[in-house]
């Protein structure tokens, strides 16, 4: 999960376990620190193996379509890692911009407490189903 937002993080993070999703989750509240664990840390997804990353677009230190654009970038081994975009921006260019970038879902996140915490535990139940594909070069 990239949040810089810690009150959404822990939000995010206690509807996700409420729709039965017991997967670890790591948090970064900035986007420097997520790419290093993504491609480098040995138990980043890069090497390995399946990961899903929940990205908010609005980070202290760079966009999160910058995030996303070295994710899916041609060669790259998190291509196929699954992207959730999490954000308040509802800007139909940003959303198209997202989907252009392989964004696999993207979210705005709801306004009101309880909306937001009912759209995350609906998110909850769809983590919970979905099946994630190998990493780049596996087989």
């Amino acid at each position: 999960m990239i949040e810089d937002d810690e009150g959404h993080a822990r939000l995010i993070e206690k509807n996700i376990r409420r729709a039965g999703v017991s997967n670890e989750i790591k948090h970064f509240a900035d986007g420097t620190a997520a790419l290093d664990f993504l491609f480098n840390h040995a138990s980043g997804p890069a090497k390995n193996g399946p990961a899903l990353v929940l990205l908010d677009l609005n980070l202290p230190d760079m966009s999160g379509t910058d995030i996303l654009q070295k994710m899916k970038a041609e060669g790259s081994p998190l291509r196929r890692t699954p992207v959730v975009v999490l954000t308040t921006t509802d800007d139909k260019v940003e959303i198209e911009r997202c989907y252009d970038l392989g964004a696999n879902v993207y979210i705005t996140k709801p306004v009101n407490y309880e909306s937001f915490a009912q759209a995350i535990r609906q998110l909850g139940l769809f983590i919970s189903v979905i099946q994630l594909p190998d990493i780049e070069g596996e087989a």
